[in-house]
């Protein structure tokens, strides 16, 4: 029976992201040349990023490498590349430097999530990314959604670092822990933690990014060049 039910929901979720409507391909998106492997784009600029693609490897709420991530790279649209580029050169002013753990996100990658969301016996990666919610409820939580912004191009998940020793600064939580201490505002973090929070907002919102509510890693440039366009080409 329960094979059965697990079963379906593979196939509702299936439908669920079918239900969402065409998305661009590498084939079919003459946008794709709007975007920048980010690392590269910051060394032209005589800068210098950390990234830690969790997607590409096993540590990361999965367990797995996600579908879409055939390389170590972060793609963003030029537009939040050149954004990100002035919060880079900030904080380097002041002996800090951002380390990225996502930006783009191919829609598979998307779809991957919402069919490992429906497998409820895959829990292997629960104490360390969910350990508070279970995971029949990260849908109605809102942790796991059939769209993400990222497959937009202009949205980015990060954090900020030392640069005399690549430490990070301490935010109360890890990249992509799925709780309430998450959230910006939440008042389970520290004062120091929350002030780490506040410096990240501010250096990201002066550059014309806008803040996720629920997560202190993720944003959006306000003006991104794809609002509507959700794009589903492989990063490699």
């Amino acid at each position: 029976m329960f094979s059965a039910m697990r079963s379906l929901g593979v196939v509702l979720a299936l439908l669920l992201i079918a239900s969402c409507g065409s998305i661009d391909s590498v084939d079919d998106a003459p946008s794709r040349t709007r975007f920048v492997d980010l690392a590269d784009f910051m060394v032209q600029h005589d800068q210098s990023i950390e990234v830690d693609v969790r997607y590409f490897g096993t540590d990361n709420f999965l367990g797995a490498k996600v579908n879409g991530y055939s390389a170590e790279k972060i793609y963003l649209t030029q537009e939040a590349a050149t954004a990100l580029l002035a919060v880079q050169k900030t904080l380097a002013a002041q002996g800090f430097a951002i380390k990225v753990f996502d930006a783009y996100r191919p829609q598979r990658a998307v779809d991957h999530f919402v069919l490992w969301a429906r497998d409820l016996n895959d829990v292997r990666m629960k104490a360390k990314y969910y350990p508070g919610v279970d995971k029949k409820d990260l849908f109605r939580d809102g942790y796991i959604a059939a769209r993400s912004g990222h497959s937009r191009g202009s949205t980015v998940d990060l954090t900020i670092i030392s640069l005399a020793d690549k430490t990070e600064l301490d935010m109360g939580a890890s990249w992509d822990f799925f709780d309430p201490l998450s959230w910006p505002a939440s008042d389970q973090a520290s004062l120091q933690q929350r002030k780490n929070r506040d410096y990240l907002r501010d250096v990201m919102v002066r550059a014309g990014f806008k803040p996720l509510k629920e997560e202190w890693w993720h944003y959006t440039l306000k003006n991104e060049p794809f609002p509507d366009q959700y794009f589903d080409f492989i990063i490699k």
